[in-house]
C-alpha cells in the first residue's frame, strides 16, 4: 500500500526531509516504524525503539497498534513538553 509520511522537528532535521511517499507491507504503525528503521542510517537512529517519539495517523495521535490503510498519512514527531 502507498502511504504519506511526515516528519517533524528534530526528526525532520536529522532525516533532511519533511515528507515522502512510501510503499509498505506494514499493517500497523509499529510495523511501519520497524520497516523505516530497517532503512538504516539516520532512519535507524531517529526512529529506533531507543528513541521516544509520538505518531499520528491521519492527524490523530495513535499507538503502535493503529492499523494502516492505503493512502493514509503517518506523522512521526518527538514528544512535546510545555511549561
Amino acid at each position: 500500500m502507498n502511504i504519506h509520511l511526515r516528519y517533524f522537528a528534530s526528526i525532520r532535521e536529522a532525516l533532511g526531509v519533511g515528507q515522502e511517499l512510501w510503499q509498505t507491507q506494514a499493517q500497523t504503525v509499529a510495523q511501519l516504524r520497524q520497516e523505516l528503521v530497517g532503512r538504516g542510517g539516520a532512519y535507524a537512529d531517529v526512529l529506533g525503539q531507543h528513541r521516544a517519539l509520538r505518531a499520528a495517523l491521519n492527524q490523530d495521535l495513535c499507538e503502535g497498534n493503529a492499523v494502516l490503510q492505503d493512502g493514509c498519512e503517518v506523522a512521526f514527531f518527538p514528544p512535546v513538553t510545555g511549561g
